[in-house]
């Protein structure tokens, strides 16, 4: 974090609106010229459970939550199960304020709702707000609320607070108000607002605390959303017209959003009993002819194998994502992690192929489920998009231009009546589907219903026209061409360039790794680095499979050691880069997490001098360091 931010933390239980008014905050600020960027911690729960929502604010390009933060909004968890210290799970109704001071910085803001929260239950509360000269505020937000409106406009009591001392122009604020609510609960909230501002602004010091929101100025126009629109806005644009699935978190948002767009766009979305069935329509629309996705998380990916063999074998277009959240089984549904990676890799039967992409960031999410499509189609194979519960639901500022392209609704190889008329068929007249000797391992499918285009589509290996067949001389045929096409697009994508990413000076001396959504962050770690007088650049991986092991490897060679950032247990991406380049053991040192929460900058410049290049254990259990191969 630098002195020019406002990290601006809310808390409450689920339900309490959180994310809500913290998106309208976020979005409020992005308006007024800034560029913010969000981070979610939210329980397994649909009502109560204590969740609060980062804001990062700042006047230059943020990629990443900050460390730690600077002015805390908490309001209580009003759905708490037992406010008691006798309780399982404690006092839950305290938690927004208890559970929020550890990452507090030095001289931070402390605004709490003492219509709901007394502080005096926090043991040592006292002496911790004068050892860390922290600014409070009680003030009975509850209250405020309540003479104008309803309890649940505390929350707009509380952001009227936080633009008093941090120097927020109301209207910034009340400007997205009128933008996003109705009427009738407009003229409440602005009168809730216009209270409490004047209160603070009368009653309290707000000039004490050294807090406050910067500046700024965009230079073109920004929107504000998350991984999972990015994801969604990419299959709508790339011509997806038909998605099934079954609810399981974290891929709820991009199935909610493709349903709330599909049917105006005159496309189909089917919640079903289970995810066999959710990927087997998906299979079963893209072989009619439609553009098609599925998607889940974990234990509900588990369940896609099957089908996900099916759609290789017959060679069906097909695009998943996958939502990863912590594992094993239910987990932690609600926690980030990258553990998912071998299994979306390699689940399925026998020698399968699809291809996977990872993307880092929001536009990276867009581009990239675009490319899924393209290639899904054009090759006939299974793409993946893989993801996880922070890149799905952090949101940031990201240029209105990265939107700014054309929708293609090409179905990829696909052959024409016309065309058929001079394709191969066999004796009985079936069009032969699946020949051997094509250009590029790929062979032009057609449509139901297209005349000349009639074929057998079978889960068992074929001869050209669809026929099962059990020929030694037909199997490594058909293998052999189905291979082709890994090695086809592997080509595409380096001719292309474009989705993995490196960052800092291309003579530096030390490497960071990555994949995935720690990309931002590990950039700013080595943003910090760098400025520290260290010598570091970033590779972000976002080809999965097939693997960019040229790239990956020049990148090995230019560095003397690199440290591998995951959040995974068992260090599977640097695993994966091992057995893809067939070495560099003995350079690559891991730095793994795997407690819930995603890496801050400070873990990663922490884990890189004191363990890689001071070879000291690190100082608490929040991140894990994994020497190289021999040490």
């Amino acid at each position: 974090m630098t002195d020019h931010e406002l990290i601006w933390r809310i808390a409450g239980g689920s339900g309490d609106g959180i994310a809500s008014t913290s998106q309208n905050f976020a979005k409020a600020l992005m308006r007024a010229g800034l560029h913010v960027f969000t981070h979610r911690h939210y329980p397994s729960r649909i009502r109560g459970g204590h969740t609060y929502t980062e804001v990062r604010v700042s006047a230059d390009p943020v990629k990443s939550r900050g460390d730690g933060y600077n002015f805390l909004l908490a309001l209580g968890d009003s759905f708490a199960r037992n406010p008691s210290e006798g309780a399982y799970y404690g006092n839950e109704e305290i938690k927004p304020l208890s559970e929020n001071l550890d990452e507090l910085d030095e001289g931070g803001v402390i605004v709490y709702d003492s219509g709901l929260l007394d502080a005096s239950e926090i043991e040592d509360f006292d002496e911790r707000v004068e050892a860390n000269d922290w600014h409070v505020y009680d003030i009975d937000l509850r209250t405020i609320a309540r003479e104008h409106g309803r309890e649940v406009m505390r929350n707009t009591a509380g952001v009227a607070v936080t633009c008093a001392i941090a120097g927020i122009e109301p209207d910034v604020i009340k400007s997205l108000m009128s933008d996003a609510m109705p009427d009738k609960i407009l003229e409440p909230n602005l009168t809730v607002f216009d209270d409490a501002y004047e209160m603070v602004q009368e009653e309290y010091d707000v000039e004490a605390p050294d807090v406050s929101a910067p500046t700024g100025e965009h230079d073109e126009e920004q929107v504000l959303l998350s991984g999972s629109d990015a994801i969604a806005y990419g299959a709508i644009d790339e011509g997806c017209r038909f998605i099934a699935g079954y609810p399981m978190t974290p891929w709820t948002e991009v199935f909610t959003i493709m349903t709330q767009n599909l049917p105006e766009l005159g496309g189909i979305s089917e919640q079903v009993e289970d995810e066999i069935a959710a990927a087997a329509l998906a299979i079963g629309a893209s072989h009619a002819g439609v553009k098609a996705m599925s998607g889940s998380s974990g234990g509900g990916f588990s369940l896609m194998s099957e089908p996900l063999g099916l759609a290789e074998i017959t060679e069906t277009p097909l695009v998943l994502v996958e939502a990863m959240r912590a594992g094993p089984s239910t987990g932690m549904p609600t926690k980030p992690e990258q553990s998912d990676l071998e299994h979306v890799l390699y689940t399925s039967q026998g020698d399968s192929h699809r291809i996977v992409f990872a993307p880092g960031n929001a536009a990276e999410a867009y581009y990239q489920t675009r490319k899924a499509f393209q290639i899904a189609y054009e090759y006939q194979i299974p793409s993946i998009v893989l993801y996880d519960q922070k890149l799905g639901g952090e949101l940031s500022n990201v240029p209105a231009s990265v939107f700014d392209e054309e929708p293609n609704a090409d179905l990829g190889s696909v052959l024409t009546e016309a065309e058929l008329e001079d394709a191969p068929h066999d004796d009985s007249g079936k069009y032969q589907r699946f020949q051997h000797d094509t250009e590029n391992g790929v062979s032009p499918r057609s449509l139901p219903g297209q005349k000349g285009g009639r074929y057998l589509a079978t889960g068992n290996e074929h001869m050209p026209a669809g026929h099962i067949s059990e020929s030694p001389e037909n199997r490594v045929a058909q293998m052999n061409r189905r291979m082709q096409k890994v090695d086809n697009i592997r080509a595409e994508l380096d001719a292309d360039g474009e989705f993995n990413t490196v960052h800092g000076d291309e003579d530096a001396d030390l490497g960071l790794i990555t994949f995935g959504s720690q990309q931002g962050t590990v950039e700013e770690a080595a943003d910090i680095l760098n400025e520290k007088g260290h010598s570091v650049k970033v590779l972000g991986v976002s080809e999965m499979m097939p693997f960019p092991k040229q790239q990956v490897a020049e990148f090995l060679d230019s560095v003397d050691e690199a440290l591998v950032v995951e959040m995974t247990a068992s260090a599977q991406f640097r695993g994966l880069i091992s057995k893809e380049l067939g070495g560099y053991g003995d350079q690559m040192s891991s730095l793994l997490k795997y407690n819930g929460n995603p890496f801050e900058p400070a873990d990663i410049v922490e884990g890189f001098e004191t363990a890689l290049l001071e070879g000291e254990e690190l100082p608490d259990n929040r991140t894990k360091f994994v020497p190289k191969v021999g040490e």
